[in-house]
């Protein structure tokens, strides 16, 4: 399972221990290095924060640490990638179970995909990851990519 996230996660989109003041921010940070490294078109960071407003991806996980899995129309993609943060401090983001909720969070998973399918199918991976505990700890202590990557390889 954790095999196809390592696959489509962008190295150079992984930011660990980041400062933001705002989902927003999370976004921009996240949706700029996708650009860069060519998975993305200039509108995607937009794109997603308007669909954001209308779907939020706020995850509570119920224990110490929340995630959200942001992300928006496939036209807006060039090529599927992943890009990754944790926060030094949580931000807060909408529940998408319950949108007038807020959501602390200190793990994004940023979902660029070019399929629809795709979506929902990356959506149950990175959800059955955020299941474990033990993994959203390490990937809160994660100091660089490579911390990221043997998580990940560990759980298969």
């Amino acid at each position: 399972m954790a095999n196809r996230i390592l696959k489509l996660l962008e190295p150079s989109a992984v930011k660990l221990n980041i400062e933001a003041k705002d989902a927003q921010d999370v976004l921009a940070q996240l949706g700029a290095a996708l650009f860069k490294a060519g998975y993305v078109h200039a509108s995607f960071v937009d794109a997603a924060l308007e669909r954001e407003k209308k779907m939020p991806t706020g995850l509570p996980l119920g224990g110490d640490y929340n995630a959200a899995i942001p992300h928006t129309e496939v036209e807006h993609v060039i090529k599927q990638g992943l890009a990754l943060a944790t926060l030094k401090t949580p931000v807060i983001f909408k529940n998408m179970i319950d949108p007038t909720s807020d959501v602390p969070v200190s793990i994004v998973f940023f979902m660029a995909l070019d399929q629809p399918k795709a979506q929902i199918e990356m959506l149950q991976e990175i959800a059955g990851v955020l299941q474990n505990p033990e993994m959203i700890e390490q990937f809160i202590a994660a100091k660089n990519y490579n911390d990221v990557k043997k998580t990940l390889l560990a759980s298969e």
